[in-house]
Parts: C-alpha cells; sequence; structure tokens
C-alpha cells in the first residue's frame, strides 16, 4: 500500500490557525532573545502608541514590533532609514500567519555597539579586580611636580595651567605630549605614560583630555591603555571629558577627576589660603615667643636680686667674723676684770684680818678661787675657741673656695680682673679659669651677650 493510499485515521491534518500556531510556540522557544541590526523601514505608530516597523539589511528584511511598555523608554525619535540594534524574541502573527521580531530594546546602531565593547570590557576588567580601591595608590596632597597626559594643543593642557597658575604658582608641570583621538591614539597615551614612569621626574599623572562625542574619548576606553594605567609606578588621575563622561580609564585609574581642570584644583593647594595659614601661625608663633621672653625676663630679674656676689658675701661674713672675734674678745676680758677685782677684795679682807688660821683659811679661800679662776678662764676659753671653729667652719661652707668645690669657676682676663660680664672679652682673647683645685688657660671662642632688662 502507498503513502497515498494509507488510511485517513493515521493522517494528522492541520488547520491553518493550528499550524500557525504550532510555529510560533517553535519559534519563541528557539528564539526567545536575539540582536538584531538593521536598518528602520515602513515605520508607523498608530494612536495606541505601539511602533511597527519593517528591519532589512542590503539582501532581506523582516517584519517586526514594538509595544508601547517598552518604546516609552526610548532615548531617541525612530525613523526610517536609521540603522538601529535591537533586542527581541521571534513570534508569529497567527491571524495573518506573518513571521515578526517583537522588540523590547531599541538603539541607535553605532553608538550601542560602542557602548556594548564598553560594558564587556568594563566587565571583564572588574572581574580582574583592575578597579579595585585595594590596589590603588593614596594620592599625594600637594605636589610640587605634577606630569600631564594630553595633547599639547589641546583644551586640557590650557585649562590645568590656568587653574595651577591661578591657585599654587609654585607648582611645575612636565607635559608628555601624546595622541588623544583617533587610529593609534592609544598606544600614544600608554608611551607617554611609560615615558614618565622611566624618567620618574613627577610625584603624580594626569592623564586626560577635553570634552568630545564617544568615539572622540574611546581610546581611553582601549584594554591596553587601562592595563598601562594600572602597572604605572607613578599615581593616576583620570580626566577625560565631562563630568557626565566615563571612560575605563576614570575605573581603573587611582582618582578620577570630572574634568582636566577638576584635576587640578584637586593636586594643588589654595596659595591664599596658605598664606592666611602661615599668617596665623606667625602671629601665634611670635606672640607664643614674646610670653616666653616676658617669663624668662621675670624670672632672670627674681634670681638676680636674690643671688649676690661670692665677693660681697665674704666681705659681710668677714665683717661678722670681726665682730664675733671682738665680743670673745670683750667677754674674756671681763671676766678676767671681775675675776681680778674679786682677788683684790679677798686679798683686802686678807690683810684686814691677821689671824694666822684666818690667813690660812682665807689663803686656802684664794687659792681655791684661782683654780676656779683658772677653770673658768679654761672653760670659757674653750668655749670661745669651740664657738670661732664654729664659725670658722660656718665661714668656710659659704666662702668662694668652698663655691669652686661644688663645681662653680671664676674666670679672669688675663691681667687677673674678674670677668662679670660676656663683653668683657672677644673672641680669641686669653682667660684664666680659677677652679677647686688648679687653674685653667682658656681661649673665647664666641661670646653670647645677654639682653639687658627693659
Amino acid at each position: 500500500m502507498t503513502d497515498h493510499q494509507a488510511p485517513t485515521q493515521q493522517r494528522h491534518i492541520f488547520s491553518v490557525a493550528e499550524l500557525n500556531n504550532s510555529v510560533k510556540r517553535l519559534l519563541e522557544q528557539q528564539f526567545p532573545a536575539i540582536w538584531l541590526e538593521g536598518e528602520i523601514s515602513n515605520l508607523a505608530q498608530p494612536r495606541s502608541g505601539h511602533l511597527y516597523l519593517t528591519l532589512k539589511d542590503d539582501q532581506a528584511q523582516v517584519r517586526a514590533a514594538m509595544f508601547r511598555g517598552n518604546n516609552v523608554h526610548l532615548k531617541f525619535k525612530p525613523k526610517d532609514g536609521l540603522q538601529v540594534l535591537v533586542r527581541g524574541r521571534l513570534s508569529l502573527f497567527a491571524p495573518r500567519g506573518d513571521y515578526q521580531l517583537i522588540i523590547d530594546h531599541m538603539e541607535e546602531a553605532g553608538l550601542g555597539a560602542l557602548q556594548r565593547a564598553f560594558e564587556q570590557l568594563k566587565s571583564r576588567l572588574g572581574a580582574e579586580g583592575l578597579f579595585d580601591e585595594a590596589r590603588k595608590q593614596p594620592v599625594p596632597s600637594r605636589p610640587r611636580r605634577i606630569g600631564v597626559v594630553t595633547s599639547p594643543t589641546g583644551a586640557a593642557i590650557h585649562d590645568i595651567l590656568s587653574v595651577l597658575r591661578r591657585r599654587f604658582p609654585l607648582t611645575e608641570v612636565v607635559l608628555y605630549p601624546s595622541q588623544v583621538q583617533g587610529e593609534g591614539a592609544a598606544a600614544s597615551l600608554c608611551q607617554a605614560i611609560e615615558t614618565a614612569n622611566r624618567r620618574a621626574e613627577c610625584e603624580i599623572l594626569i592623564v586626560g583630555r577635553g570634552g568630545g562625542s564617544l568615539e572622540d574619548l574611546w581610546c581611553f576606553n582601549d584594554e591596553r591603555l587601562a592595563r598601562c594605567i594600572a602597572a604605572s609606578a607613578l599615581p593616576v588621575v583620570s580626566a577625560v571629558g565631562h563630568e557626565i563622561d566615563f571612560t575605563i580609564a576614570d575605573f581603573v585609574a587611582d582618582v578620577r577627576a570630572p574634568t582636566p581642570s577638576a584635576a587640578a584644583e584637586l593636586l594643588s593647594a589654595d596659595a591664599r589660603e596658605l598664606l592666611d595659614s602661615l599668617n596665623s601661625y606667625q602671629a601665634w608663633l611670635s606672640e607664643r615667643v614674646r610670653r616666653s621672653l616676658r617669663e624668662r625676663q621675670q624670672s632672670l630679674d627674681w634670681l638676680s636680686r636674690r643671688l649676690k656676689h661670692p665677693g660681697k658675701r665674704l666681705e659681710e661674713h668677714a665683717q661678722r667674723l670681726d665682730e664675733l672675734e671682738l665680743r670673745l674678745r670683750q667677754t674674756v676680758q671681763r671676766r678676767l676684770q671681775l675675776q681680778h677685782s674679786r682677788l683684790q677684795t679677798a686679798q683686802a679682807r686678807l690683810h684686814s684680818r691677821s689671824p694666822q688660821a684666818r690667813l690660812q683659811s682665807l689663803q686656802k679661800e684664794v687659792t681655791n678661787l684661782q683654780g676656779r679662776l683658772q677653770r673658768s678662764t679654761h672653760q670659757s676659753l674653750a668655749q670661745r675657741q669651740s664657738d670661732l671653729r664654729h664659725l670658722a667652719l660656718r665661714l668656710n661652707s659659704i666662702s668662694p673656695l668652698a663655691t669652686l668645690s661644688r663645681g662653680y669657676s671664676i674666670a679672669k682676663t688675663a691681667d687677673g680682673n674678674i670677668l662679670r660680664r660676656a663683653d668683657q672679652v672677644q673672641v680669641g682673647d686669653p682667660i684664666q679659669t680659677q677652679l677647686h683645685q688648679g687653674t685653667l688657660s682658656c681661649t673665647v671662642t664666641g661670646v653670647e651677650v645677654a639682653e639687658k632688662p627693659q
């Protein structure tokens, strides 16, 4: 039996709707999400807000639809002839049997491709750890010499120099000329960064350029440049374009500055603020010095009033010793006179009484009195001698020789005059320094004259 003669019950006969629905399910299962690039044609946007269009290239075309919920977020206005990049799923419009693409995302093809490449490189380098904060170097706050990798004729170098001249003119700038746009720009930037690291004449590098389109800034999204910045021994500040522009160089650099001018602001001190701070510190230091000098002067005056010259103190103690010696002599003399007076009285009484016994008794009394007188005289003399030795010891303890024994010395000129002020000699003059034991011959090597009290 041939195939066309098979029983009818063994055949599966599709209806048109069933066939279209089956094909629709297969398409949606096999192509759940695809990216497609093509040119818009036959664009229609009815009052419902949906978009209906045809995507074509030079060899084929496909119908497409983008419903209102997705196209309200478009950042551009689609039009016929525009090259776009879309993401969507394949489906089939069963009532007509039309094969079509249901679009959920649309972007302009040129920028979209660049943006996609940017995101892919960013994701890959981020996964390698090139953007980690832990690997980034600290940036000096006030570098004295800054290297700039940019075009020598671009606006970036002029903006940087203008900011530095205004804020801190002492900052030195070393320009490493580089191409910053077009083919070969990434290689030129890498070469300039490597040259700066090899010379090691700067503390930090600014790498960047002025604003521009995504295509103009694309060299700063180059993988070679990103790895060159990451390998730089010098800290790198990325300053590319305007504040809204972000490049791979911004993420891998140690610091990102929104603009070249902002990079110069970041790395330079404000000279006016520094001058104000310096003036404030100077005023504070001057006041502290004046206060310290006043306190030292007051202390010096107080010590000067307490301190007496050794010669004057010696004269005072010598005078005191003379007074004590005179008083001692007078006391001894009065005691001798008193005893002598008593002796004379006894002798008179003895003569007035002639009996021998009385004479003997009186003679014994005289003898006793003489003994007592001698003992009293000896005791008095011994006490006075002890007092004299004690005073001599006290005098010796405050004498200049005792002072010298405690480590002091007396400086004299070559002709023997005592030095009391530093301005009595000049550098090179010979002087004699008397110590407790011995004398030193010295030569003046420096003179510091103390300020006179005001």
